[in-house]
């Protein structure tokens, strides 16, 4: 028997992701609400122009690869894989709590600094109490027994956004509350019901980023003088196809986030060089708005836990697939008819 060089799979453990990354335009990942124009109410793509071939297409391919993840995942590949991933973001993973909390404390110091900003760019506020909030969750930062008061803090912030901008413009942000419940149970060192405060971050980033993808679909015309501006993002498709596959790759990549310990850690890795990459482009704006996912990305892909109570069975992969984007979809189009009034088809 061929036995595989030792070098071969850490030098795939990186870069293969990297490789993935390279077919997708960095610019897909900035968030269209910061930089253009946008209706929260308004008429959005009907479901019969979204349930479309193209979209099937797009459907079907995710759950191609995300099945081939799983299969690489059941292999001999599988494990030295996982062990060269663990080498190489140790140190990510040694200081996961230090690199959260200091990266939400960088956050909320420059939303502060900048002013006039709630939670994140587009919600604004005039608020001084805000802002007195927005400074003690970063200095509540500075101690383990206060940080509960921190994730307290995000909480409030959080409420607060819900009140001047609806549950429905909020629903693009649950990642602040898996941050913040993060944080109170670092903070306490204690987990929730069995659940590691890490898994309630990761998932409170999938959901974010899925609830996110549909709004490429629902939504499209908001990216379109983002594609007016940088043409070449398209890659010669259509816009039409390009924003399907856009909303397909996050969807999936988000998926991910939910899955197994191989393929949600290759899926923070092309996520976060995604946003990483969409820096260069935005500037400061998309810096300072994605520094908290970036580094709840960086602590999934170091995370190297292969049980938990949150590790789903691998071969119900595309059903579970199939649910998730059913369930987001019909959550997304039934709870923006209930709540504005307009149309599902």
């Amino acid at each position: 028997m061929v036995r595989m060089p030792r070098w071969l799979p850490q030098m795939a453990a990186i870069p293969a992701a990297f490789v993935v990354n390279a077919l997708i335009p960095v610019q897909a990942s900035a968030h269209v609400k910061w930089f253009c124009a946008f209706n929260v109410a308004g008429q959005p793509v009907g479901l019969e122009n979204v349930l479309c071939p193209d979209f099937e297409l797009l459907a079907g391919m995710s759950i191609l690869i995300l099945l081939a993840g799983c299969l690489v995942e059941w292999t001999s590949l599988g494990p030295p894989i996982l062990r060269s991933l663990d080498r190489v973001t140790a140190i990510v993973r040694n200081n996961t709590e230090l690199l959260v909390r200091g990266t939400v404390a960088f956050f909320f110091i420059s939303i502060w600094a900048i002013g006039g900003i709630l939670l994140t760019p587009e919600l604004k506020t005039d608020s001084v109490a805000v802002g007195v909030i927005q400074l003690g969750i970063a200095f509540c930062l500075l101690w383990r027994r206060t940080m509960p008061l921190s994730g307290l803090g995000i909480a409030i912030i959080y409420g607060i956004a819900i009140w001047n901008y609806g549950i429905f413009h909020l629903a693009d942000y649950p990642i602040f509350l898996g941050i913040g419940v993060y944080l109170v149970l670092t903070g306490l060192q204690r987990d929730f019901f069995g659940v590691k405060a890490i898994d309630i971050m990761r998932w409170g980033a999938g959901i974010t980023l899925m609830w996110a993808s549909i709004e490429k679909w629902a939504y499209p015309e908001w990216t379109y003088p983002l594609l007016v501006q940088h043409p070449e993002m398209t890659l010669g498709f259509s816009v039409e196809f390009y924003m399907r596959a856009a909303g397909a790759i996050e969807f999936a990549a988000a998926f991910a986030l939910m899955w197994t310990p191989l393929v949600r850690r290759f899926a923070a890795i092309m996520l976060a060089s995604m946003f990483i990459g969409a820096v260069f482009e935005f500037g400061k704006i998309d810096m300072i708005g994605h520094s908290g996912i970036i580094a709840v990305l960086f602590a999934i892909a170091a995370d190297n836990r292969t049980k938990s109570r949150l590790v789903p069975l691998p071969w119900l992969a595309p059903m579970s697939y199939a649910g998730a984007l059913a369930a987001v979809l019909a959550v997304y189009y039934f709870g923006h008819a209930a709540l504005f009034g307009t149309s599902i088809s």
